[in-house]
């Protein structure tokens, strides 16, 4: 009659081996998803910190203009308290010295 040797165990066996064959076919599909989102977040990073640098870049320049122009107002200030100490400081030398001013910015635009 039917003893141990005629019990069919290929059904349990490939219950098992469906079972375990859907866990690697998770974990497959979850290291695909993850190297993506991976590689995705590292361009988008890369990309960030490039514009990043862009800005900082562009923001030195524009320090350094601003740099130039205080030094020059400060010699003008220099200059214009030099003149009221000599007693220059009368309204008509104080408007030649600004137009004198004006037309020297003038010139550099």
């Amino acid at each position: 009659m039917g003893g141990i040797d005629t019990l069919d165990t290929r059904p349990y066996t490939k219950y098992i081996l469906d079972k375990h064959m859907n866990e690697f076919l998770k974990m497959d599909v979850f290291f695909f998803v993850t190297t993506v989102a991976v590689v995705v977040i590292t361009i988008i990073a890369g990309y960030v910190l490039w514009q990043l640098r862009r800005v900082l870049k562009y923001t030195e320049h524009i320090l350094k203009q601003v740099a130039a122009e205080t030094d020059i107002v400060r010699e003008d200030l220099v200059e214009l308290r030099s003149e009221v100490r000599r007693g220059k400081g009368r309204i008509k030398s104080l408007f030649g010295f600004f137009n004198r001013k004006a037309k020297r910015i003038r010139k550099k635009v």
